[in-house]
């Protein structure tokens, strides 16, 4: 399955840690339940990038939800691809949309949102939510719906 799907990364005994931004190293395979909906749903509670400015880490819990069509990112690639942002510089808002562009380039998928969660420095966290519904379908429709009522109930934030 894994050559049929074109996978190289899953199983790979020769896994390479890119250090800066890399999305080509997402793959995916393909989703054998094209005719349900259903949501697939990561939780990266490790993520790190840099301040752009600064050159300080950045620290976050990240979530990535979606619902696939026709393909699944495999989550090997997506681990190795998170840990691309290590050593890369973007603004937090910056990060999440880059992210979920990406995830849109590779699956086409039916809904997607990515919600960063960044600890505090100098007394602020930042919790950007970015997400993106299929043009002409209900999730247009549904994305629409989630960021208009996101965080209308925020959670208390204790310095995480």
């Amino acid at each position: 399955m894994r050559e049929r799907e074109g996978l190289t990364q899953l199983g790979s005994r020769q896994t390479e840690y890119r250090t800066d931004y890399d999305p080509g190293v997402l793959e995916s395979f393909s989703n054998k339940h094209p005719d349900h909906d259903y949501f697939v749903k990561f939780n990266c509670p490790e993520f790190t990038s840099l301040c752009p400015i600064t050159g300080q880490p950045d620290f976050a819990e990240l979530t990535i939800a979606y619902v696939p069509d026709q393909k699944l990112v495999e989550s090997k690639s997506l681990k190795l691809y998170l840990f691309s942002f290590r050593n890369h510089g973007d603004f937090h808002e910056d990060v999440v949309n880059i992210i979920m562009e990406d995830l849109i380039r590779l699956l086409e998928p039916k809904y997607i949102e990515v919600w960063g969660r960044f600890l505090p420095r100098g007394g602020i966290s930042i919790d950007p939510y970015c997400n993106y519904g299929k043009p002409e379908t209900r999730w247009e429709q549904t994305a629409w719906d989630r960021l208009s009522h996101h965080d209308m109930l925020p959670e208390k934030v204790d310095n995480r």
